[in-house]
């Protein structure tokens, strides 16, 4: 096995390797810091690396493994932590001049869970300004490419950590989901990745308490994203919203026979490309050869869902930043600058109704789950744009349409409205620009097992991607 195909290798295969001593975790990373090396100077997904504490560590974990000694479920795996959580006595920039010296005082709940589980941090992924947008871009870091084609964006606002696993320079990876975030770079770069049921994971305060947000992972394959999940999730001591008991969800192959999947190719009001449609359609034949019964709804879901997200999220986002862009606005990027102001007109009547919305639409959504056990959509309504967007003044067009720069060609974020329902991002295939697409498998709340055991099938049919040069990301600069 080359080194290329070391860097791909998935990360149960390598724990597997290493059981067997057969592959070193210290040749498994040096694999990644080689890639690392080889594609960041393009890519700009890891921001910070801590190669030598990396092979300290891998060295010990090989030591461990040599000697038959008890291992830890993430033991010798390097794990890319999203520069927006902390890790005690490291640098947690949030993607911000305004904290480029910052230095974490405690380690948040799920890189503890990591951590303990024997997960290496060898690198911090790159993220767009305190998570604010879904293009990774920012004045401290630059532009995150996507390595599919580097003209576009990987997404975001877990975008290196995306770029990163598709790049080959990390086994797995964190983000996180207050609109998206986890679910559009999966998309745009060809992962799998979960934002599960809104305390399911255990988070930081005070976002542990909106529940918008939620922590998850990404990862090349539904199994290693299972793997990952299984790690961050449970109740920890800080974090009161955290669900008991811990759910442990099965990485096996189950049988699709009989399950009863709805498909919403728009939800109701997006515009979406030719690309994407097709794409998604293509993904329902995969699902329906795994012996699932697909039935395309009409779900009457309208635009005035974005206005009540940007109410809730300007009021409580935007104001939580005020502030601290209000000391040196200039150093702040634009789209920051943006959610604050939006922020200032924010009224608590507006708050509340982005709540009754929510209800209504979970009463449209409800009467699909009466009948059916999950829904499918597509991610994006676009395969991305371009990296150097600034998410407020850029054009975006769908179809010939204009569309909102920032939520418009995204269909993450009702379900962040939605939050208990757990949702899954998986590859569905490629655009013309060689990016790829992804579908969205939604879940019933509380039904994390299922769409995990959807997507695991659907990789089983579809076959698992990053094998060889052709499943992997050619680094096209157009």
């Amino acid at each position: 096995m080359d080194k290329t195909d070391l860097a791909y290798l998935p990360a149960h295969q390598a724990l597997d390797l290493f059981r067997a001593k057969t592959l070193s975790p210290v040749e498994h990373m040096q694999a990644l810091i080689d890639r690392a090396a080889e594609v960041e100077p393009k890519v700009n997904a890891l921001p910070m690396t801590y190669h030598d504490q990396a092979m300290d560590a891998a060295k010990k974990a090989e030591a461990k493994y040599a000697a038959g000694k008890r291992t830890r479920t993430l033991e010798g795996l390097a794990v890319g932590i999203k520069d927006e959580s902390t890790i005690k006595g490291m640098p947690t920039t949030f993607g911000s001049l305004s904290m480029k010296d910052n230095i974490g005082e405690v380690t948040s709940p799920v890189n503890e869970k990591i951590i303990k589980a024997g997960g290496i941090v060898h690198a911090r992924t790159a993220t767009p300004e305190f998570s604010c947008t879904v293009m990774t871009h920012t004045k401290l870091w630059g532009v995150t490419r996507n390595p599919w084609n580097l003209s576009l964006t990987p997404g975001g606002s877990s975008g290196g950590s995306a770029a990163s696993l598709a790049s080959g320079t990390s086994a797995l990876a964190t983000g996180s989901d207050i609109g998206g975030s986890i679910r559009v770079p999966s998309s745009t770069c060809g992962l799998f990745g979960i934002k599960p049921t809104f305390g399911r994971n255990p988070a930081d305060s005070p976002f542990n308490l909106d529940q918008y947000a939620v922590d998850g992972p990404l990862a090349r394959t539904a199994k290693d994203m299972v793997l990952l999940q299984n790690v961050m999730s449970g109740p920890h001591k800080d974090d009161m919203v955290s669900i008991r008991p811990k759910l442990r969800i099965s990485s096996e192959v189950k049988s699709l026979e009989g399950w009863k999947i709805a498909y919403s190719p728009n939800l109701g009001f997006y515009e979406v490309s030719d690309e994407v449609r097709a794409n998604t359609e293509a993904a329902l034949d995969v699902f329906r050869a795994a012996g699932a019964t697909v039935e395309q709804v009409d779900l009457r879901w309208t635009a005035d869902i974005l206005d009540g997200a940007m109410a809730h999220l300007e009021h409580l986002f935007g104001g939580s930043l005020a502030e601290l862009v209000d000391e040196d606005p200039d150093s702040f990027m634009p789209y920051t600058r943006a959610l604050v102001e939006g922020s200032r007109n924010r009224t608590a009547a507006e708050f509340l109704e982005a709540g009754e919305i929510a209800n209504r639409m979970y009463a449209e959504l409800s009467k699909v789950f009466a009948k059916h056990r999950l829904l499918i959509c597509p991610t994006t309504a676009l395969e991305a744009v371009p990296a150097e967007c600034d998410g407020v003044s850029d054009q975006v067009l769908i179809n010939g349409k204009s569309v909102h720069t920032l939520h418009g060609w995204i269909m993450t974020v009702p379900f962040n409205m939605l939050n208990y329902c757990p949702v899954v991002s998986a590859p569905s295939g490629h655009a013309k620009s060689g990016v790829p697409t992804g579908i969205q498998i939604v879940g019933r709340t509380y039904c994390d097992g299922d769409v995990c055991a959807a997507a695991i099938a659907y990789e089983h049919e579809r076959g698992v991607q990053f094998t060889g040069a052709a499943t992997r990301p050619g680094f096209r600069e157009s």
